[in-house]
């Protein structure tokens, strides 16, 4: 139920980012699972298991036959992303796009500097 719950707070926050810059899944929900402990492979493999989206749909049984998606975290994420583009979305036809550019450039500056220069 942690699990679920810790999913649906990033799930959450990758949706309002994904309404809001278009953006979600490997910028967010990815380095986010892999700072709570999962592998690399385990974070793509949850995150695609999130999304399902029928693009993903062989990503997604691939990294199931290889046992790395923790469904929980899963199931968490795709309830997050659901309402939180709703809310990313009416954020973003609220603010300029000068201000967008730079909360995207901002964040993918955030992540890089972490892959960078704190992988482990």
């Amino acid at each position: 139920m942690t699990a679920i719950l810790i999913g649906i707070g990033i799930g959450l926050l990758a949706g309002v980012l994904s309404g809001l810059f278009g953006v979600g899944g490997g910028i967010v929900m990815v380095p986010a699972l892999v700072l709570l402990g999962l592998t690399q492979r385990e974070a793509s493999g949850t995150s695609l298991a999130a999304l399902v989206a029928p693009v993903a749909i062989f990503g997604v049984i691939e990294y199931a036959r290889r046992h790395e998606i923790r469904v929980p975290y899963a199931i968490g994420l795709g309830i997050g992303l659901a309402i939180g583009a709703f809310f990313g979305a009416r954020l973003a036809g609220k603010i300029s796009n000068v201000m967008l550019m730079r909360g995207f450039g901002a964040l993918m500056l955030a992540v890089s500097i972490r892959f960078l220069f704190f992988a482990r």
